[in-house]
């Protein structure tokens, strides 16, 4: 115990088991809050300055302190401290920096309110970071649909050759579902931008603090409303997760597109060597280890919210210390996004397609046989009597090795028909919003780049306003 402040024990005749200790400490994770809890101690100093509380010294010697606990906290002091938690570390850390005046830091708030805040402070930061990284993986991709606007490739339904597409228009389409996501962290963010500092345990603080000014002291848009709901509240904590696990989703079906796109089998792209891995075994192996651990990942994120929710499901209002559990998913999630996000966006970048190979696999009668259909519906042949009449000559053809524009006429087919058979004029054709024409491709690689610039000035307006106020 030597060492150890704990912020509570009054009515206590002894100290807490050495077995409960080691169950209810959340020092060793959210410790990761000092920053947060610094930051916050500070606007709560300050604000008890300008209400009369503090005095204009003690105000400056309690940030003065704060500030250098802070400083040793990042030059690496603390790591094995002894500590119930983050607060009661900083609290202890600023006592042996300016004595007894430690204690009047702690005046009017609890340790509800000021978890609330640090987890809300932490929360922006890593919604403004997964943002940032969405976009660059956005970026990437909306590169790759304007330098391969034309270049084409087998387009899949049912994981079978369906229609031909162009890699442009397939690196647009998860740049589309990135997009998505980037608007959704963002709203997400304006959400959580709110100040529970001053909701006190649960019922308010009982001084004359202006939550307001506080909230704006540290960045946020308003204070909370409730006091209730302000230490109870945990909507952002779900909202990053929730948008974390969508995004894994997303994430992973390009893994797998991936994996499959450079197998063996398809050989439509090389993974760059950087960025694979081999066999311990097998000296010709080249393994897309990230793509699979992108995919694995996706399964674990939709767990940390999956058991948040569950978590967060039965509490009664206000505070209860089943949230205690709630940093850890979110430390987790964050780190898995640190470190996949700049990854896959160096593998798209530096993947090396196989251009020949995939016009030739796109130029099968598999993903043809619709343009057929097509030629004898634009001369009248109504669709489902055209559909009929292509699919037995595609099955004669399989039957014979033939290919669609080898067998002799017959059915209502004509010359003019079998011309429509041709990879570029089924590409050309797909010109609708939308659609896979090179030139819409081109055109749709232009405005994902003008929707990406967008999401970033909203960003770095958001995060000027902060700056002001």
């Amino acid at each position: 115990m030597s060492g150890r402040r704990d912020l509570w024990g009054g009515r206590f005749a002894a100290g807490p088991a050495e077995v409960l200790r080691r169950f209810n400490d959340s020092w060793s994770f959210d410790r990761a809050l000092l920053a947060e809890d610094v930051q916050g101690s500070i606007a709560w100093a300050e604000e008890l300055g300008r209400c009369g509380v503090l005095t204009a010294p003690e105000t400056r010697k309690i940030v003065k302190g704060l500030r250098e606990v802070k400083v040793a906290w990042d030059a690496g002091e603390g790591r094995d401290a002894d500590a119930e938690d983050v607060h009661s570390y900083v609290e202890g850390e600023l006592a042996k920096r300016i004595g007894p005046l430690a204690g009047k830091l702690h005046t009017g708030r609890s340790r509800n309110d000021q978890v609330a805040t640090d987890l809300r402070l932490w929360l922006r930061s890593s919604f403004d970071a997964f943002h940032a990284a969405v976009l660059e993986l956005a970026e990437a991709l909306a590169e790759r649909g304007a330098a391969e606007a034309a270049t084409p490739m087998p387009g899949y339904t049912h994981l079978k050759r369906a229609e031909p597409v162009t890699f442009g228009h397939w690196s647009l389409a998860y740049a589309e579902m990135l997009l998505r996501d980037a608007g959704r962290i963002r709203a997400a963010r304006k959400r959580a931008n709110e100040c529970p500092l001053g909701s006190g345990a649960l019922s308010g603080t009982p001084l004359g603090v202006d939550r307001e000014r506080l909230a704006r002291s540290l960045g946020f848009d308003r204070a909370t409303s409730n006091s209730l709901d302000g230490v109870s509240d945990r909507d952002a904590a779900a909202e990053y997760l929730f948008a974390a696990s969508l995004h894994f989703a997303h994430l992973s079906r390009m893994a797998e597109d991936l994996i499959f796109f450079t197998s063996d089998e398809a050989g439509f792209a090389e993974l760059p060597d950087a960025l694979s891995t081999g066999s311990s075994r097998m000296p010709q192996k080249k393994n897309p280890d990230l793509l699979e651990l992108v995919r694995g990942h996706a399964g674990r994120t939709l767990g940390e919210l999956t058991g948040f929710l569950a978590l967060l499901k039965g509490l009664p209002l206000a505070y209860d210390k089943d949230l205690q559990l709630d940093k850890e998913p979110l430390f987790r999630t964050r780190a898995v996004l640190d470190a996949a996000l700049p990854a896959l966006t160096a593998l798209v970048k530096g993947l090396r397609l196989k251009p020949e190979r995939m016009a030739a696999a796109a130029s099968d009668d598999r993903l043809l046989a619709t343009e057929l259909a097509d030629a004898l519906a634009r001369r009248g042949v109504p669709f489902r009597e055209a559909h009929e009449i292509v699919g037995r000559r595609f099955a004669l053809a399989e039957e014979t090795g033939e290919g669609l524009a080898e067998l002799p006429l017959g059915e209502g087919v004509t010359k003019a028909d079998l011309a429509s058979v041709d990879l570029g004029k089924a590409l050309a054709r797909r010109g609708a919003v939308g659609g896979t024409s090179p030139k819409r491709v081109a055109q749709a690689a232009k405005r994902a780049a003008t929707r990406i610039a967008g999401e970033r000035e909203s960003a770095a307006s958001t995060a000027a306003g902060r700056r002001k106020s």
